[in-house]
């Protein structure tokens, strides 16, 4: 395999790739990126076994051929070498190692064969769809923060992506779950997505496709299995296994009846929050709020740190009540808040809380209060 390639395009698509890579592998061909040349391009691919990203860019081919190389390692060398350099990649079977060169800097690799790669099979994908970029984009960004960490309901690590029919409109729909919090958007569905089966994909995978997306056109190419997913964006692909099992029925949980309604100027009460959770103890990290007509006073107490209180008008004439929440939620939600004002609206006590964005009518957010 004999190559040049330019630095940019060499350096873009090994970013892409190289994040698939774990850094721990028992398995060393894991560790490698799959480099692929041929006619005017170079091909790369990287894998865990759960998830595969593969890229190309253009490239001056001498002699095609197929290696791989330590996908990291390869990656912090483009990165540092000068911009706008021509890089050459050479192997030959007399030595058995890639070589590196650009300018007078030189490096060499050392390799495993292409045959011992695995490669993921995209086959069963029949549902396709185009999605618009931005459209995929937001879908994500107001809901994976409430992916769930816990791995002992391993049914929540991943974001929820299904069809739903809402008063005869066919919407495709994120929902994400921690069991304390909970955050659903939705879009109208694209042409081909009725009959797509309701997917769970993983965070890692999710974490992937987001930063894959902000290198995307107008659209995206989305299929999915029952097994698998597949983002196609710009010549890359992301393919990858789904979780194996239920996601709950999260319908049960959104509040229908939540009639005291406080709006707030989001921005405003984040930072108020942020303010008084500075004293907070770190494990439930508790922010009381005493809502009344006209204003909300959050009050944050804690035995060794002391007291934090801070006083917010808000949009509000009904009955007073108090509740608590985790402050690092409420913020995590307020966040997502794209207009200036935030609508909260509450039960009772030991109600969830519904969250709504006035300049979002396709966002719900549902936070559990804390019983303290």
């Amino acid at each position: 395999m004999k190559l040049t390639i330019e630095r940019a395009a060499l350096l873009k698509a090994l970013g892409h790739v190289q994040s698939a890579v774990e850094r721990r592998n028992t398995i060393p061909i894991l560790s490698n990126v799959l480099l692929s040349a041929e006619r005017d391009k170079l091909s790369f691919s990287a894998t865990d076994l759960d998830m595969e990203i593969i890229d190309e860019a253009f490239a001056q081919v001498d002699q095609p051929g197929q290696i791989t190389a330590p996908a990291h390692t390869l990656y912090e060398i483009v990165r540092k070498l000068p911009d706008g350099a021509d890089v050459a990649l050479t192997f030959n079977g007399e030595d058995p190692r890639l070589t590196v060169q650009a300018g007078r800097s030189r490096f060499s690799l050392p390799v495993l064969p292409a045959g011992d790669f695995p490669i993921m099979s995209s086959e069963g994908l029949t549902s396709r769809m185009t999605v618009d970029a931005n459209d995929l984009i937001r879908l994500i960004d107001k809901t994976r923060f409430a992916i769930s960490a816990e791995e002992t309901r391993y049914y929540l690590n991943g974001l929820y992506i299904h069809t739903v029919t809402d008063n005869g409109v066919l919407k495709l729909r994120a929902v994400a779950t921690d069991g304390s919090r909970l955050a659903l958007a939705e879009m109208a569905a694209p042409e081909g997505a009725a009959g797509t089966p309701g997917v769970i994909v993983p965070r890692k995978t999710i974490g992937e496709a987001r930063r894959l997306l902000d290198d995307a056109g107008e659209t995206v190419e989305l299929a999915v299995s029952p097994q698998k997913v597949r983002f196609e964006v710009n010549g890359a692909a992301l393919t990858s296994k789904v979780i194996d099992g239920n996601f709950p029925d999260y319908t049960r949980v959104i509040p229908k009846d939540n009639n005291r309604i406080v709006r707030v100027d989001a921005k405003l009460f984040a930072q108020a929050v942020d303010r008084v959770a500075t004293i907070s103890a770190e494990k439930s990290r508790s922010v009381r709020m005493a809502i009344e007509s006209g204003r909300v006073v959050l009050t944050v107490r804690n035995m060794e740190a002391g007291q934090a209180v801070e006083e917010l008008e808000i949009d509000y004439d009904g009955d007073a009540f108090e509740l608590s929440f985790n402050a690092r939620y409420l913020m995590d939600i307020t966040d997502q808040i794209s207009g200036g004002m935030a609508e909260l609206r509450f039960g009772g006590p030991n109600d969830p809380a519904l969250v709504l964005d006035p300049a979002d009518a396709d966002v719900q957010y549902i936070l559990m209060p804390l019983r303290v």
